[in-house]
């Protein structure tokens, strides 16, 4: 089976072609902030994005006729169980609607997929959306009716290293306790029931803050500053999604330059040491959702590269349960095993309605 796998991001398009489990080419193509800026929602960059896709297909020789089936990221579409969907008519309408719980270039990773997909007569999947949905009913309950929890993640990660850390300590994902952290420029930290993820911070909500995120905040505080006058609500969400967090602290947002910074600045090793602490404060509660009974702590995303920052992390977790570190970020090939599961006849589709 050649598979083409589409990944478009905040700002990059990854694209990548599959043959079975094994990579034929993948790249991950930058765009200028500035490129765009132009484009006032993302549904506007539909085109600009397919035209990326097609220049990668054609740089790395890849026959449009050649492939099998096709398939992309899904966004913060409804509420979903864990699973492959194939695109269907109604999940193309709720992206065209604005029917999705947030604006995100993600949204329209299943109508990249489906064009190509419907001109050769084949099928266009996505594969645990950010808004899989799982949670237990009391994850849902906040201190006001008006502000529901909201189970959005980095599912489709940590799903795939959910399932590779039970393959390879013999067990079935579903048979495991796990708590899964995923860090990176957002972080998810992630408690997960017999195959079921019950709770998450929602990386754009709360839990530790991030790179580019300030996680949780002193709502009074943030309800003063909100009503100061200083910023719009545009401004506010973009200092609290994209501009907050270690950015706003230090100026940077690569963690590598923070531990190298943090070996001679004060202000640095504070914030790095508050970064871990917040972390593991984190995963200690998740493991709590769990009621103690934790078989594996998985630590995955690109910060798990980080050789100081796990050591220092290991510190705050490893009384709670085993610690794997699983560095990186492996959503091209959680696509694409996730259709190739389907095909196999390994688990169902699901339908999207």
């Amino acid at each position: 089976m050649r598979i083409l796998a589409i990944n478009p991001g905040a700002t990059t398009t990854k694209v990548a072609v599959y043959d079975n489990e094994t990579v034929y080419f993948i790249e991950s193509i930058r765009h200028d902030p500035e490129e765009l800026a132009q484009f006032d929602h993302t549904y506007d960059q539909y085109e600009f994005r397919a035209n990326t896709i097609r220049e990668a297909l054609e740089k790395h020789s890849v026959k449009l006729e050649e492939l099998d089936a096709v398939v992309a990221r899904g966004g913060p579409f409804k509420k979903l169980v864990s699973g492959t969907y194939r695109v269907n008519s109604a999940m193309k309408a709720d992206v065209k609607q604005g029917n999705v719980q947030a604006d995100h270039i993600s949204n329209i990773g299943c109508l990249l997929a489906d064009e190509i997909a419907t001109s050769l007569g084949i099928h266009a999947f996505i594969v645990d959306p950010v808004s899989v949905d799982e949670f237990d009913d009391v994850s849902y309950i906040s201190g006001l009716k008006e502000l529901p929890r909201v189970c959005l993640a980095h599912t489709l990660n940590i799903k795939m290293v959910s399932k590779r850390h039970a393959a390879k300590v013999g067990a079935n994902y579903e048979d495991l306790n796990l708590v899964v952290a995923h860090l990176g420029g957002g972080i998810s930290i992630t408690a997960h029931r017999k195959g079921r993820q019950i709770d998450v911070n929602n990386a754009n909500d709360g839990g530790p803050f991030s790179p580019q995120r300030t996680g949780t905040v002193p709502v009074t505080g943030l309800v003063k500053l909100c009503y100061s006058g200083k910023f719009t609500e545009k401004e506010m969400l973009k200092r609290i999604i994209k501009t907050g967090g270690v950015l706003n602290l230090l100026g940077i947002d690569d963690m590598r330059d923070v531990v190298e910074r943090a070996q001679t600045d004060s202000e640095a090793d504070l914030v790095l040491r508050a970064f871990v602490y917040q972390i593991g404060k984190s995963i200690g509660a998740y493991s709590a959702a769990l009621k103690g009974d934790v078989d594996g702590i998985l630590i995955t995303g690109g910060i798990a590269n980080n050789k100081p920052i796990m050591a220092m992390l290991n510190e705050y977790i490893a009384w709670i349960a085993p610690v794997f570190v699983y560095p990186g970020e492996d959503e091209m090939e959680a696509l694409v095993m996730g259709v190739l599961r389907v095909i196999r006849n390994e688990e169902s589709e699901k339908e999207y309605s």
